[in-house]
């Protein structure tokens, strides 16, 4: 499929039900929750070994709910949105083989495939990008009432996905800006009010991070740099 049908075609509207599928909590909720518990086995974890491996399954199911939060901005996001839910889906079936997020890592360090097109490790490398990218979305959102989503959402697609996108792909999410959701109206699609929606987004901001650093950490001790 062409990379602009992602953006035209009349299946990408966000539907309000979505939410309700991802059970008790709102969405934003039940994201930093999941994050909590990642950050906080990752900080247990290192204190008790220093050899600490992250599960693989944990860390896809709760990588997966980001995927609801792609879906509430929109068609500016709707191929981010494909591409990242794909990517979580075949890491998430790799889990029963691989077990933690280290060992899908060495197998293609092993066979050096890590920069294969379609190696576990490129599709981590992808997942992490989406995960940083709403991290840095809400930190620009919360950063002042003035900040339109539009805005945050443009200067967090520039520092962390425009490096690694083709022309056409920044086209299209660029086109795609103009269509984004008003802060009012992403508040009413997330059910949440401006002061608990800060509240969620700021406990995914934190505890995203620590695992963001585990994730690069698990290049870099490798040899393996972070710029592709």
């Amino acid at each position: 499929m062409d990379i602009f049908s992602y953006f035209t075609t009349s299946d990408n509207s966000f539907e309000d039900d979505e939410f309700e599928d991802a059970g008790e909590g709102t969405a934003l909720s039940l994201i930093a929750d999941a994050f909590e518990e990642l950050s906080n086995s990752i900080k247990t974890g290192n204190i008790k070994d220093a050899s600490f491996e992250l599960d693989l399954k944990p860390f896809c199911e709760a990588c997966s709910l980001i995927s609801i939060l792609f879906g509430s901005l929109g068609i500016a996001f709707k191929f981010a949105e494909m591409e990242y839910t794909s990517k979580v889906n075949d890491l998430l079936d790799a889990s029963t083989v691989y077990g933690t997020l280290s060992k899908v890592i060495d197998c293609d360090v092993k066979t050096d495939t890590v920069q294969a097109a379609e190696s576990l490790t490129r599709k981590l490398r992808r997942v992490r990008q989406g995960l940083d990218l709403i991290r840095e979305l809400f930190q620009n959102f919360l950063s002042t009432d003035d900040y339109s989503l539009k805005e945050a959402a443009s200067s967090a697609y520039k520092q962390v996905c425009a490096p690694y996108h083709t022309w056409a792909v920044r086209t299209a999410v660029s086109a795609g800006m103009c269509a984004l959701p008003t802060r009012d109206q992403l508040l009413l699609n997330l059910n949440e009010t401006d002061e608990s929606a800060e509240n969620e987004m700021r406990r995914y901001i934190r505890t995203s991070l620590p695992v963001i650093k585990y994730i690069d950490n698990l290049y870099t001790s490798r040899g393996i740099t972070l710029d592709w």
